[in-house]
């Protein structure tokens, strides 16, 4: 199967049965979408929901958070993996947000990576849910799929290697709901360990099933 074919399969699909995926992260706006990725690296969606209502009640915006120290924080994310380097992240990037853009979530790549704990897929999750810009945040999700799938090459071994084989061949009206269904497909069908090919209506085109069939 030609590549084009293979990308216009996977678009058709997810058009067809996830038309307007969304994040699983619960959040009101910027600031609570910024400080939810900030806190869902390597940490469940899941796990992150539980912890932030209690989070956004004491800091519900960046000015209380910048305040704070990192020692407070961690007691409302002590949870999360990693709570003692997110909590100095996270007052550091409130910090910065009110010394540097006003208070206000920057627009623009370069200024949210210059953000603590704000690396490039945790600003292309902001520029794509908060401002539908058409950037491609490849988590392991993302990444695990989309080699897959066959949508990336096995040579794209680095998230921006796969970052830029997905976004050669998306349309950029797709990208974002394309990010998201990556991810979906990747946290409840198509496992790490134990994919659930039997009920996955993309193995027909599916590089991984191809392969492994006679073993799954």
């Amino acid at each position: 199967m030609l590549k084009k074919e293979r990308f216009r399969r996977f678009i058709d699909y997810f058009t067809e049965h996830y038309p307007e995926p969304k994040t699983e992260l619960n959040f009101s706006n910027p600031f609570e979408l910024l400080t939810a990725v900030i806190l869902s690296a390597q940490c469940t969606d899941k796990r992150i929901n539980q912890i932030t209502p209690a989070l956004f009640a004491r800091f519900p915006e960046p000015e209380s958070l910048a305040a704070a120290s990192s020692d407070e924080v961690f007691t409302y994310i002590r949870s999360v993996s990693y709570p003692n380097n997110k909590a100095k992240h996270l007052v550091g990037m409130a910090q910065a947000i009110m010394e540097r853009f006003g208070g206000e979530i920057p627009t623009t790549l370069a200024d949210l990576q210059s953000l603590p704990g704000v690396g490039r897929k945790t600003a292309h999750v902001i520029l794509s849910v908060i401002y539908n810009e058409p950037t491609m945040a490849v988590d392991t999700h993302v990444f695990r799929v989309s080699h897959r799938l066959g949508l990336a090459p096995l040579t794209a071994t680095t998230p921006l290697a796969v970052e830029k084989a997905l976004m050669a061949h998306i349309p950029k009206t797709y990208v974002p709901k394309a990010h998201h269904w990556l991810i979906l497909h990747g946290r409840y069908v198509c496992l790490a360990r134990t994919p659930k090919c039997g009920i996955c209506d993309l193995r027909d085109f599916c590089k991984y099933y191809e392969k492994n069939r006679l073993e799954l």
